[in-house]
């Protein structure tokens, strides 16, 4: 069985998803924090209502890893848990998508993403 690019990319969101969940949970991470923060990014959404190209530039922001890595270091750096328990339930949430195949958004259409392409 070959596994393309598509199916990697879901495995790859899975294994992020599971690894930051068995950190949170290791770092005795609030689940009631969890629970209440795991849809936050999708907040994001509402960036479609100021139209297609700011709403995937919004979304895309939101749900690169690139924003949470940051805050998660900051928050290990400063010893602030915190931080760091928010940045764990930021990418677990980013994990789920991509294994759900809700990849990065094009100015075309809020269901045009990066992992119907590939």
């Amino acid at each position: 069985m070959w596994l393309g690019p598509g199916i990697l990319l879901r495995l790859e969101g899975l294994f992020v998803a599971v690894g930051v969940l068995a950190l949170y949970s290791r770092l005795d991470g609030n689940w009631l924090l969890f629970l209440l923060l795991i849809l936050g990014p999708d907040v994001s959404m509402l960036g479609y209502l100021a139209g297609t190209r700011v709403g995937a530039a919004v979304y895309n922001l939101v749900h690169t890893y690139a924003l949470p890595i940051v805050l998660g270091g900051f928050g290990f750096l400063a010893t602030h848990a915190l931080a760091v328990h928010v940045a764990l339930i930021w990418l677990a949430h980013i994990g789920i998508d991509r294994m759900l195949g809700f990849g990065l958004k094009y100015p075309t259409g809020f269901k045009d993403n990066h992992l119907n392409r590939v």
